[in-house]
């Protein structure tokens, strides 16, 4: 692959950035085979609102500004897999500005980026997180949901950037949200979809993913699963994160764990407006402390390196390996690989939803996209960006 390592200050492996589930798997309720040639048939459903041509299943290739470049390449290189792209290059200042995630030095970067994107005839929905200046803030989104005007400033300033840039919609990555703004986040939600419905434009929300309404803590409950369905054209769940940096080692997707996580999310939201997120990369911990963000390729190289072996756990269906390094710092690392993804996307198809999102493209396991396309095959896209 071409990019071999992560920006050097990535916002973590997920956007979620923690694990909304501290749950140990434990219970022969999990001890679950998964035929990775299974035939469950994935439901075809069209979008309820958004462009007039809707395909029958979505694959979202999610890319952060760091990324432009290699994902762009990844997704020239395989044409017919995804059916939408979320650039991952937003961000919001205290007084609700839009603002671009990128430092002033990668702008041409990323304009570039962007340019090369739309080349490629795939519909854009951009991203916009509450995460500027290279850090996540609570107080910009807290300023913009408990002021009535500057929410609808925020609103009239997001339709405007979608229509102004021939957007197809917009993703809210808004995160951190105690359980005391539901309600304004709900009305914020629902406000921003009928302002970009009006216009022709859809709107996704990233969602952390839990399986009960509470979660694991207020962040959980601050999102209504069932409100926001109600009002979003796609509700991206990131089911991943179970395991993270400061964590203790772990796989980061459970498989057990992601099927209970649609399970939930599958009784609070029309399962044609469900998307998946697939994490594709994971986590080094070195001396059971603090864990790196690290991809399927850099995984690679340090089972090459380390004379390690990579294992593959068969309940959380998630390889991982153990090495020690040359200033003698024991490692353990769980990620992503083709077999796991494998099983995600097989989760996805059973469970008739709407499709799924991978995070974060560039430097994965090159046999993930032919797997991808077997196990989730889109439509063509019939146009890029209006």
């Amino acid at each position: 692959m071409v990019n071999t390592s992560l920006d050097p200050q990535p916002p973590l492996t997920g956007k979620s950035r923690r694990s909304s589930r501290r749950r140990l798997l434990t219970g022969s309720g999990f001890l679950i085979v998964l035929f990775l040639g299974a035939v469950a048939l994935l439901v075809t459903v069209p979008r309820m609102l958004g462009p007039s041509e809707k395909p029958a299943s979505l694959a979202v290739a999610s890319l952060p500004f760091w990324n432009l470049s290699a994902g762009q390449t990844v997704l020239a290189a395989n044409r017919g897999t995804f059916n939408e792209v979320s650039p991952w290059i937003y961000g919001i200042t205290n007084n609700g500005q839009i603002v671009s995630q990128a430092p002033p030095g990668r702008a041409a970067e990323v304009t570039a980026g962007m340019a090369q994107l739309r080349t490629l005839g795939i519909p854009l929905v951009p991203s916009i997180a509450n995460r500027t200046n290279g850090l996540w803030a609570y107080e910009p989104v807290a300023n913009m949901l408990h002021n009535p005007a500057a929410m609808t400033r925020h609103i009239n300033d997001i339709v405007a950037l979608v229509q102004r840039e021939r957007y197809d919609g917009i993703d809210i990555d808004y995160e951190d949200l105690p359980a005391t703004d539901r309600k304004m986040f709900t009305t914020f939600v629902t406000r921003l979809a009928d302002a970009l419905h009006e216009k022709d434009k859809i709107l996704t929300i990233a969602v952390f993913a839990k399986t009960t309404d509470a979660g694991e803590d207020g962040r959980n409950a601050g999102q209504d699963y069932a409100a926001i369905g109600a009002a979003a054209d796609e509700v991206r769940v990131m089911a991943y994160d179970y395991n993270w940096s400061e964590s203790q080692p772990g796989p980061v997707a459970p498989l057990p764990w992601v099927r209970d996580v649609l399970t939930y999310a599958k009784s609070q939201i029309p399962a044609e407006k469900i998307v998946l997120g697939v994490a594709v990369s994971g986590y080094d911990w070195v001396d059971g402390g603090q864990g790196e963000v690290v991809t399927w390729i850099q995984c690679f190289g340090r089972t090459r390196a380390f004379n390690a072996t990579s294992q593959y756990d068969r309940l959380s269906q998630s390889p991982h390996f153990k090495y020690t390094d040359a200033q003698g710092h024991q490692h353990e690392v769980w990620y992503e690989n083709a077999e796991s993804t494998a099983t995600k996307l097989e989760a996805a198809k059973a469970a008739g939803i709407r499709g799924v999102f991978l995070w974060m493209i560039s430097s994965e396991d090159d046999r993930t996209w032919a797997t991808l396309h077997h196990i989730l095959p889109v439509p063509a896209p019939e146009g890029s960006s209006r």
